[in-house]
């Protein structure tokens, strides 16, 4: 009986020590990789922005709670622009929504990276996605942007504000055709779509606007063969809410197409691309793809 005893007593200190140290190591492991936060993406296609759409995005921002900043760099008329967004958000129930006009010289003052100052939600407006981009780029303000989206705030856009937000930014210009067709976008062909750096908040996909009502397959096609990386092309009145997983879900009155090279695209000696393999999803609200 006493060496039973004293077989269970070695047994249980055993346990114990092996419990301490498990605790120790997982404590250690805790410090050494702490638990990374990231918020939504919030990317209409441009056109309407319907209440049952935009009660989603300030929902993510905290509801009546949250605190916007709308940010209308991309319009010719920024007052105009500002002001209309803060009335929808203001009557939805945002109590505190406010929009930023700052000349692009005075972007990094105190004053204008201030605005952003307990923001849990921003919004880009629509416009010229290459003047938002001039006034933006590489600037303090768009740095604590990013800030704010990786401590779990929204980062919303539409139309202009929707192109940006892929690192990979079309900027609406077409080249290596002759000028009388520029813009039409008839063909896919290599060097055909030019783009610009955007921001960035989606790198694994090129994001397209106004998408099937303006028959933009073709410019989107285009780039999809020549980099080969995923494309998305939302429509208007229609969004994709993208989770911290990259996964997406699609909201809104129209739909989400999604392109996908499967194989190494092969060009004509005219310049056409070629493919037997590329996957093509049209998605609806409530529909989700993983990026």
């Amino acid at each position: 009986m006493k060496k039973y005893r004293y077989i269970m007593f070695l047994l249980l200190a055993v346990f114990v020590a092996t419990s301490c140290f498990s605790e120790d190591k997982q404590a250690d492991n805790n410090e050494e990789t702490p638990e990374l936060k990231e918020g939504h993406l919030f990317i209409i296609g441009g056109g309407d922005r319907p209440d049952s759409l935009m009660t989603q995005y300030l929902a993510l921002g905290g509801g009546s709670k949250a605190r916007v900043l709308i940010v209308p760099f991309a319009s010719s008329d920024i007052e105009d622009t500002g002001s209309y967004q803060q009335e929808q958000f203001a009557r939805l129930g945002c109590a505190s929504s406010e929009y930023i006009n700052s000349p692009k010289k005075l972007i990094d003052s105190e004053e204008s990276l201030a605005k952003l100052d307990g923001v849990t939600a921003v919004f880009f407006s629509g416009g010229d996605q290459n003047r938002l981009t001039d006034y933006l780029q590489g600037t303090k303000f768009l740095a604590k942007i990013r800030e704010i989206y990786k401590n779990g705030g929204v980062i919303g856009g539409t139309s202009a504000g929707a192109a940006v937000m892929s690192k990979i930014m079309l900027t609406g210009e077409e080249e290596n055709v002759p000028d009388k067709y520029k813009g039409d976008f008839s063909y896919i062909k290599q060097g055909n779509v030019q783009t610009a750096e955007g921001f960035g908040f989606i790198d694994s996909a090129i994001i397209d606007q106004h998408f099937i009502i303006r028959k933009r397959q073709n410019r989107l096609i285009s780039l999809v063969l020549e980099r080969r990386m995923k494309g998305v092309g939302i429509d208007e009145a229609t969004a994709i809410i993208v989770k911290p997983n990259g996964s997406f879900r699609v909201a809104g009155q129209s739909q989400v197409m999604v392109f996908e090279p499967e194989a190494q695209p092969t060009i004509s000696p005219t310049g056409y691309l070629k493919t037997n393999s590329l996957s093509v999803r049209i998605l609806t609200a409530g529909d989700t793809y993983q990026l």
